[in-house]
């Protein structure tokens, strides 16, 4: 095992290891066409404990997919980047603006039965400031650290689909595509450097709307 930086961090999961690992991966994107073009950040902080990602839950009063689990994101505003979007909807839901500069990479293309193509973002936070929930959109918002998030994926099966639907066992109950997709990308990208593709993965029924 490698041993911790000067800062106490593991070298594995450090800024740097990351985003060499991010750049060493031959991103696929896909064409929005017919799909509304949108983006979701996967945002590396440290609570003081260690290394995880943010993990929201949705609000029951929002029109699509309320109540669902998911990463800060949303529709690309006309003219802006992929990027842009992340970091204008993690500072919109959470209350955490980040410089463009702090941006990692990016994973695959995430198309939904739903209607849209998901650009993940990877964005690097630091030390964990203190969050202000939107909650016209945010319901709950949990800390997963590295230790959590690394875990075996589910696989299941639908009449609807001959394609896998994933599940990933997280706080406490069972994570679905399209936010599962991405995050078991981002374990095996940028935490092991294994060149893992989710895009022939299937979402619940209930993930169709």
């Amino acid at each position: 095992m490698p041993a911790p930086s000067r800062d106490g961090a593991d070298p594995r999961t450090d800024r740097a290891a990351l985003t060499d690992r991010l750049r060493a991966f031959p991103v696929r994107p896909l064409d929005p066409a017919g799909h509304r073009a949108s983006a979701v950040a996967v945002a590396v902080a440290d609570d003081g404990t260690g290394p995880g990602i943010w993990l929201t839950r949705r609000a029951a009063t929002l029109r699509a997919h309320s109540g669902q689990f998911a990463l800060p994101g949303g529709r690309l505003d006309p003219g802006e980047t992929a990027e842009d979007a992340a970091l204008r909807e993690l500072d919109e839901e959470l209350g955490v603006r980040v410089d463009p500069g702090q941006v990692l990479g990016r994973l695959d293309d995430f198309a939904t039965r739903s209607g849209y193509v998901i650009t993940p973002v990877v964005v690097w936070i630091g030390a964990a400031p203190p969050l202000r929930p939107n909650p016209a959109e945010v319901a709950h918002v949990h800390f997963v650290p590295f230790g959590e998030l690394d875990v075996a994926p589910t696989y299941s099966r639908i009449a609807e689909s001959d394609r896998p639907v994933i599940g990933l066992p997280l706080v406490g109950t069972l994570i679905h595509a399209p936010t599962a997709a991405v995050l078991h990308q981002f374990t095996e990208v940028a935490l092991h450097g294994r060149p893992t593709r989710v895009a022939h993965l299937e979402q619940p029924l209930f993930a169709w709307r």
